[in-house]
């Protein structure tokens, strides 16, 4: 038998001995399997599992879960608050008459303005919180947390009409008419109030029943009148807040429409004890029937806006108008709608104002600017129902704590004011509030990632 052949490189096939992977028992030399081609090409992780895998797994959920609480709204308008404390805080030390008294002297003692700055500051906010949420010092536990149950009424109104206020803006539409949809409410249901006597049961609902309609028509005008002309409702809602406060003072000036009878003031005749909204848990604490009414509203709006048919359409006119009406819905109609409910849930506020804040009788100050706070509560709320419930209640304390801080250290109630304006300029400006924190715009890491890769394939 003769030899077999030699190969160029001088070995016999029968003299090599090819290496085997022991893992998959290929060849050393064969086609790496796909899941490899696959890494190698698109950079994406082997597709089989071990305890690497897992960990970078596990990382990536939880550097997503960092990545939405960092670019999510939430985190934003928590911040926009801080700073506006901040800002307010800045406030309150410059207009202190013992910081202005240290600072004469402040390079020769330094300490002394610190500690009367931080006196100033700590001292108007110490008040404000005890004042409005639990008050540390309380004999007993009922008297320290009644400040919140008073800062919860404050905020009851606030509630309904910023969830007015949010469903507007959901749909694309500005309601700037709160206020007058407040004072036509008050005026529908503070004549039910105090012109029938009737059961308890029956005369409070009656009652909402009438704030709910009066609000509603005052603020379906304008949806009737955009639906048909196309006016600005910016615009329209601006100026019946005049027609609705000169109607409002003229019946209030008119014996047999909203006057007291034998009163030469321009106020209403006081609310009937059966419309007044009774306490739920005593008269020394704030909050009665109309925090019900006002959770319940919340609600009703979470699931109108989330869960029905119509709030997916005022959801998709507030989104894309020109696809709405490709997709077959009548925006002239839902602008009415809009509107109409927008205005019902204001006129929850405005017959609150009656049955629960005034029951001595109402001028044309019942508004008590709740009509413009509900702009701001719903942008500070997201115009989210849940997000409102609790921008609404934040306003309630501050608002209740204004004047504690007023009356313990001597701050001007106004500095409440720039508290609100300020919490609206850095809502309105996110950008500012994330550079401010150095939290990272959103989506700035994907585009530096993408822009990373880009180079490195050019390269």
């Amino acid at each position: 038998m003769s030899d077999p052949t030699p190969q160029h490189d001088g070995t016999t096939p029968s003299d090599r001995t090819t290496p085997t992977d022991p893992t998959t028992g290929l060849p050393a030399d064969a086609t790496p399997p796909v899941d490899d081609r696959l890494q190698e090409v698109t950079g994406a992780p082997h597709l089989m599992t071990d305890s690497a895998t897992d960990s970078e797994r596990r990382e990536g959920r939880w550097s997503d879960a960092l990545r939405s609480v960092v670019n999510g709204s939430v985190l934003t308008t928590v911040l926009a608050v801080v700073l506006a404390l901040i800002a307010s805080g800045v406030l309150i030390a410059l207009t202190d008459k013992d910081v202005q008294a240290a600072a004469g002297y402040f390079f020769a003692r330094p300490l002394d303005t610190l500690r009367a700055v931080g006196t100033a500051i700590g001292g108007s906010y110490s008040s404000l919180f005890q004042g409005s949420v639990v008050n540390f010092g309380a004999p007993s536990f009922a008297t320290a947390i009644a400040p919140i149950t008073r800062s919860v009424d404050y905020a009851v109104p606030l509630i309904a009409a910023g969830l007015g206020v949010a469903v507007a803006f959901r749909t694309g539409l500005f309601n700037i008419g709160g206020q007058g949809q407040v004072l036509m409410a008050a005026a529908a249901a503070g004549w039910v109030g105090f012109s029938f006597d009737l059961p308890a049961i029956v005369h409070i609902p009656l009652t909402i029943l009438a704030g709910i309609v009066g609000g509603a028509v005052w603020a379906g005008i304008v949806g009737l009148v955009k639906a048909r002309t196309g006016a600005n409702e910016v615009v329209l809602t601006i100026m019946l807040n005049y027609v609705a406060l000169y109607l409002v003072s003229f019946m209030l000036r008119t014996p047999g429409l909203l006057q007291a009878g034998g009163s030469p003031n321009p106020i209403s005749p006081a609310t009937r004890d059966s419309a007044v909204l009774p306490s739920l848990f005593g008269s020394r604490f704030g909050i009665d029937v109309g925090f019900l009414v006002a959770l319940g509203a919340v609600v009703v709006v979470w699931w109108l806006m989330n869960k029905s048919s119509l709030g997916f359409r005022f959801r998709t006119v507030g989104e894309n108008p020109r696809a709405a009406r490709v997709a077959g819905m009548s925006v002239p109609m839902l602008t009415i709608w809009v509107m109409v409910i927008s205005g019902a849930l204001i006129g929850i506020a405005g017959a609150y104002q009656v049955e629960g804040a005034v029951t001595t009788g109402f001028t044309s100050g019942i508004d008590a600017g709740i009509g413009f706070d509900a702009i701001t509560v719903a942008l500070l709320g997201r115009s989210k129902p849940w997000g409102t419930f609790w921008a609404a209640i934040l306003f309630g304390v501050l608002k209740n704590g204004g004047y504690a801080m007023q009356a313990a250290n001597g701050i001007p109630i106004d500095i409440v004011g720039v508290i609100q304006a300020l919490i609206v300029l850095f809502i309105a400006a996110p950008p500012l509030v994330r550079a401010v924190f150095r939290i990272p715009q959103p989506g700035a890491r994907r585009r530096t990632r993408k822009h990373s890769e880009r180079k490195a394939v050019a390269a």
